[in-house]
């Protein structure tokens, strides 16, 4: 399949050998044994991997890449998950044990790739990979700034999020029209919130969705009592608010609620 082809798929290929080995080496292989890439395409990250003392796994959508990978990693070849990783259920390979996630992600799909990554967090230990560089620092920001937003609070409930280095366009094959950024994910001890989950999304979501009113504003649609509107918490804006501060603000939610 031509490049141009696979355009429609979001991605673009590396072919830097020297930042491939870079990103396989981001990984610790600390609690766990298996590790899957997502999109090898013709498996400039993946030849890497291979070297590791974990087991890899790939899974790709791509067909001709899959037959590539097939021909040319013949002890991979048992490995190959042909799937949509966004739409395929891995505990069919993993059952319930624990795996690192990895690879050169496509952009248009990158964001539901770590919502899925937060929905199956109770196996995944680690992750790591090369996003769009504004993605990428998002995910990582924290309070205070204006990239600082959704994404980036709701994986630092579950992740410590660290930004590894930036990847000029040239070492891509076609080149992108923008810098990518290479980000590490490493789960935090607790995997359960200690507040109502579903509420924390909401709340997060909600609180964002108009980030340049106060929570006092953004935040009416909860019927909030008067008593906890008074609450200092509330003259801020979301952007101004920590993880934690975040956590506090459900938890003052759900007590609220609750009276």
């Amino acid at each position: 399949m031509s490049v141009k082809a696979k355009k429609h798929l979001g991605q673009h290929f590396l072919k830097d050998e020297n930042i491939a080995k870079k990103i396989a080496d981001t990984l610790s292989l600390k609690d766990y044994n298996s590790v899957l890439e997502i999109g090898p395409g013709m498996g400039v990250l993946t030849k890497y991997l291979l070297e590791k003392e974990t087991t890899t796994y790939v899974i790709e959508i791509d067909s001709e890449s899959v037959e590539y990978l097939q021909a040319n990693y013949l002890n991979l070849a048992p490995r190959i998950i042909e799937k949509d990783f966004l739409k395929y259920d891995l505990k069919e390979v993993f059952k319930d044990s624990q795996f690192a996630i990895i690879g050169n992600f496509p952009y248009n799909i990158s964001t539901q790739i770590v919502f899925k990554v937060l929905e199956m967090r109770a196996q995944i230990p680690e992750f790591s990979g090369m996003f769009q560089k504004e993605v990428a620092q998002r995910i990582c920001e924290k309070e205070g700034s204006k990239a600082y937003g959704i994404l980036s609070v709701l994986t630092q409930a579950f992740y410590n999020a660290d930004y590894l280095f930036t990847v000029p366009p040239s070492v891509f094959n076609p080149p992108p029209k923008v810098d990518s950024g290479v980000l590490r994910l490493t789960r935090k001890e607790h995997l359960d919130l200690p507040c109502d989950e579903a509420l924390f999304f909401r709340v997060v979501k909600t609180a964002f969705q108009q980030r340049r009113k106060t929570l006092r504003n953004s935040l009416k649609r909860f019927n909030l009592s008067d008593n906890l509107k008074a609450n200092a918490i509330f003259d801020k804006r979301p952007e101004q608010l920590s993880v934690d501060s975040f956590i506090e603000l459900t938890q003052l939610i759900e007590n609220d609620e609750q009276e």
